[in-house]
């Protein structure tokens, strides 16, 4: 097939691939809602275990699986001819299928041998964030195929958006199932209905109409690979400048593991509050996915995630200053909205840095280079709160999230005007 025979498909399957791949983030959205890492495995993990840094642990776990691999995945991305393949093989395997296993394992043993339920709760969520980051150069390189960059935004936002807003009634079935269930079968049965949705979301993507790619690279040895990385960091200022302003405003987002645990801890927030305010944190994911999606697709990403930097900055605040559950709410209301920016803007700006044969390499480059403080900002989290308490914690996050909005607002031009 000529490019421009494989150009014209492609444009014909646009509204297709638009739809399938929408409710492919629709459904794992809802279902990974219902197993929340910032609401419901806080909780999950502090009924397991008293430590503190074991809730850090989470995130830090999460993310270096996600982050650290994708480097390594790029030159193996670039000469896939097709993607789908990989993305559905290793996605169906490694991402989703851990969750029932982690259900059944805290179904069985949390009563029984807790250190075993909460070592194969970490392990589990280690599996499918690392096989997700595994997955994402060539799952991200496909979508920049199939959906064009005037509706990337719309895709990301809507299928966001769409997926927490059914989570936020999935957020009252979490307070329902929470209380009325006992430990530990209610986890067991959120983990069980999560994974229903997540793999409805894996059949959507098996759905998508991929074009072959007109242009792969040869496949080179992984050193040769890593030695051309650091010419890519010198010639592009306004990447590196990126780089370095999103580090800052990760590590200033180092207390958002915590803020249920808090509200539990100062609030006495039962399993409804719990529902409670997973929902609000939902909610305002659907709202914002969409408001951010279209914001970044009319006047570019960088001024999205701008202003979630700042409303990253303004939670830890918002707890630090809290006198009852309800101001708590508006925490999750900012670090809801802070998540959506991420979600329709964090790899949506990377593909406007690069060539197109270049998208592998700068969507592996950035997220492994953001993964060290990923992973560390959560421990930062739970030794500031272990040795000098939560509100220590709070002070500390909002002046680093405060330094990273200003380095991104001020040093960083958006991309579309370089």
């Amino acid at each position: 097939m000529t490019p421009v025979a494989v150009k014209e498909e492609s444009v014909r399957d646009v509204p297709w691939n638009f739809a399938v791949n929408v409710s492919d983030i629709i459904f794992i959205t809802l279902g990974l809602s219902l197993i929340s890492r910032d609401t419901v495995l806080p909780v999950l993990i502090s009924q397991l275990t008293d430590s503190k840094f074991a809730i850090g642990l989470l995130p830090a776990i999460a993310s270096l699986g996600y982050y650290l691999p994708q480097l390594l995945m790029a030159s193996f991305a670039e000469g896939l001819r097709y993607k789908k393949p990989f993305v559905i093989f290793v996605g169906g395997l490694g991402e989703r299928l851990p969750y029932p296993l982690v259900g059944l394992a805290v179904w069985l043993l949390a009563l029984t041998s807790p250190n075993a339920a909460l070592v194969i709760l970490l392990v589990g969520v280690g599996m499918a964030t690392l096989s997700s980051g595994i997955a994402t150069p060539a799952w991200y390189d496909m979508i920049a195929k199939v959906i064009p960059v005037q509706r990337r935004g719309l895709w990301s936002g809507l299928g966001h958006g769409i997926g927490a807003l059914l989570g936020v009634a999935g957020a009252w079935f979490v307070g329902r199932i929470l209380v009325g269930y006992a430990f530990p079968s209610n986890f067991g049965l959120l983990f069980l209905l999560a994974t229903i949705f997540i793999s409805i979301s894996w059949m959507s993507i098996a759905l998508t109409r991929e074009p072959p790619s007109t242009t792969t690279k040869a496949r080179v040895p992984l050193r040769y690979y890593l030695r051309q990385l650091p010419a890519v960091l010198r010639r592009d200022r306004n990447y590196r400048r990126y780089l370095v302003s999103r580090t800052v405003v990760n590590l200033g987002a180092m207390a958002g593991g915590f803020f249920m645990v808090y509200g539990v801890q100062r609030f006495a927030i039962d399993g409804a509050g719990v529902g409670l305010l997973t929902g609000v944190l939902i909610g305002s994911v659907a709202l914002m996915n969409l408001v951010w999606g279209l914001l970044g697709d009319r006047h570019g990403h960088k001024s999205v995630l701008t202003a979630a930097a700042f409303l990253v900055c303004a939670a830890p605040l918002i707890a630090y200053l809290a006198p009852s559950p309800l101001w708590l709410a508006l925490t999750f209301v900012l670090m809801g909205s802070y998540q959506a920016a991420d979600h329709a803007s964090a790899l949506n700006i990377i593909l406007e840095f690069c060539a197109p044969e270049d998208r592998p390499t700068y969507i592996g480059l950035t997220n492994t280079l953001l993964a060290p403080v990923l992973i560390v900002a959560p421990l930062i989290g739970g030794g500031l709160a272990t040795l000098f308490g939560f509100q220590t914690l709070f002070v500390v996050a909002a002046l680093v999230a405060g330094g990273g909005a200003l380095l991104l607002s001020l040093w960083v031009q958006e991309p579309r005007q370089g």
